[in-house]
């Protein structure tokens, strides 16, 4: 009995020493999943910041409408990284519940075989392994008897350790699954709190959208907030091109293309799907505007289309970039190889990441008014060799 008891102490120090250090482990790798998370609401913060510092001095509605713009732009990056988080959260919740009901059933049947040998060992009385051994009629019993008793003693210990070892196994999934209950009540919480944000947004938006679209001044300074985001535009696809990290890219895209048999995007001109559905509401180059009397260059296209409808990517390639441009709202940048990039602009509920492989065909975000005054549509641009490229000569005629 004092055996027992000591052979019990050990296993519930180890269980607890194990479970601590699981414990520490899971935090960490909780941190390092909230990373992104722990970015995107420091960005908000700081914004918040600028916007409120700003909020001194005349600010015009064409501004104020893009800081709301980049402000639910973060904010609904933000609300996706926690939905998309708590869904991995509520599936680790049921694989732990899954591994515990299972590992508790296995615990409790080698329990009872544990509990049946020990009864059937009482039961027919109980002699030392020797006088098994001495009690033997010949040397060949004897023997028998040796080799017996030394696979009974090594299944005995197989079984002690196998419930030790289910023990500490269970200590460590119920703690675990502890800290993930809590982190998803936590993820609820804050994404609830971060979706009433986003409504709030989204009316003090409209409220500034009427503004601009009575206000023929506002317009004008709206128009100009516009080609000052074509000019960052210009500057993250120079960066983009001059980036080191082209050449890996280059290799990733060209073993893509060799693993699905697709031709180089040079040798795809007037052969690209479109990127939504849709009518074009604006073409590329010089476009009048007649409530201005002014023309401005369209590096691109606007493809009107219902909101929440599906971006799909014209070809395969890397994303290089997710950002939010004023004027054009919440962008992706997709590199194609060969010096050839897409640009997604006004999109919403992204469904990729930078440095993410995606395919011809793939959804990568949905159709919203980002950066836009004129409602859902999708910006469209293609880049060839550092150069604005005319969209409409590269996609499928319909």
């Amino acid at each position: 009995m004092k055996i027992l008891f000591q052979i019990l102490f050990i296993i519930f120090c180890s269980v607890n020493l194990q479970a601590q250090s699981d414990n520490r482990d899971y935090n960490e790798e909780l941190r390092y999943q909230n990373d992104a998370i722990n970015a995107l609401k420091t960005e908000i913060s700081q914004l918040r910041l600028k916007i409120k510092t700003a909020e001194s001095r005349e600010r015009t509605t064409s501004s104020r409408i893009s800081s709301i713009d980049e402000e639910i732009s973060l904010t609904a990056k933000l609300i996706q990284s926690l939905k998309n988080e708590e869904e991995k959260t509520r599936k680790r919740i049921l694989e732990l519940k899954n591994k515990i009901l299972k590992n508790e059933n296995e615990l409790e049947a080698l329990r009872l075989r544990y509990k049946q040998r020990v009864v059937n060992s009482y039961l027919k009385g109980r002699i030392t392994d020797l006088e098994r051994v001495f009690s033997s009629t010949t040397w060949r019993q004897a023997m028998y008897r040796t080799h017996y008793l030394k696979i009974i003693s090594e299944i005995e210990k197989k079984m002690t350790k196998q419930i030790e070892k289910l023990l500490i196994k269970i200590s460590q999934q119920k703690l675990e699954l502890e800290a993930a209950l809590r982190n998803n009540l936590s993820l609820v919480r804050d994404k609830e709190k971060q979706i009433n944000s986003y409504r709030n947004m989204r009316i003090n938006r409209e409220k500034e959208l009427n503004r601009i679209r009575t206000d023929k001044k506002a317009l004008a300074n709206y128009v100009e907030e516009k080609e000052a985001g074509v000019k960052q535009l210009e500057s993250i696809i120079k960066k983009v091109l001059e980036d080191k990290a082209r050449f890996e890219r280059e290799q990733r895209i060209r073993q893509q293309q060799e693993a699905l048999k697709t031709k180089s995007f040079k040798a795809l001109k007037g052969q690209l799907p479109w990127p939504a559905q849709g009518r074009i509401i604006a073409k590329f180059g010089k476009q009048w505007n007649p409530k201005l009397k002014t023309t401005t260059e369209n590096p691109g296209i606007d493809i009107k289309g219902q909101p929440g409808s599906a971006i799909r990517t014209v070809l395969g390639g890397v994303v290089t970039t997710i950002t939010y441009i004023r004027g054009y709202g919440t962008t992706i940048i997709i590199d194609h190889g060969g010096g050839f990039y897409t640009v997604y602009s006004h999109v919403t509920n992204i469904q990729t990441t930078v440095d993410s492989q995606v395919r011809n065909g793939d959804v990568i975000a949905y159709m919203g008014d980002s950066g836009s005054i004129n409602g859902s549509k999708l910006h469209f641009e293609i880049w060839g060799k550092g150069q604005k490229l005319d969209p409409e000569k590269w996609l499928i005629k319909r």
